[in-house]
């Protein structure tokens, strides 16, 4: 069964620190493009940054270019997020998608309806 499980959120100062991880289990990362996406309470889901299957190519929401950095550990299955600089504007329930893409993509989008697969989700909160 495909899951993906993310972790590392939490409570940070505003200018701190967070990386979070998306562990996936059940199917092997390699095959697949990978997005984190974010959810505040009353506004839309929107895309954060992706990463291409073979990690060539990744992109970001303008809002947090320079400041977040999208990885993948295929070999530990893993996908991550550091997120330095953190602002209050970043407080949202962050999420992890994959969707599956063929041997020498580089297609990586942020727009959440082309990913089929979604983590539940972990909380972060920066206070200002």
């Amino acid at each position: 069964q495909l899951q993906l499980v993310e972790s590392g959120g939490g409570l940070v100062q505003t200018g701190g620190s967070l990386r979070l991880s998306c562990a996936a289990s059940g199917f092997t990362l390699d095959y697949y493009a990978i997005g984190w996406f974010r959810q505040a309470p009353g506004k839309e889901r929107e895309g954060v940054s992706c990463i291409s299957r073979r990690g060539s190519n990744t992109n970001y929401l303008d809002s947090v270019k320079g400041r977040f950095t999208i990885s993948r550990d295929n070999a530990k299955n893993t996908a991550y997020l550091q997120m330095n600089s953190l602002k209050p504007e970043d407080t949202a329930i962050y999420y992890c998608a994959v969707v599956q893409r063929s041997p020498l993509s580089r297609v990586c989008v942020l727009s959440s309806g082309q990913y089929d697969s979604w983590g539940q989700g972990t909380q972060v909160t920066v206070s200002s």
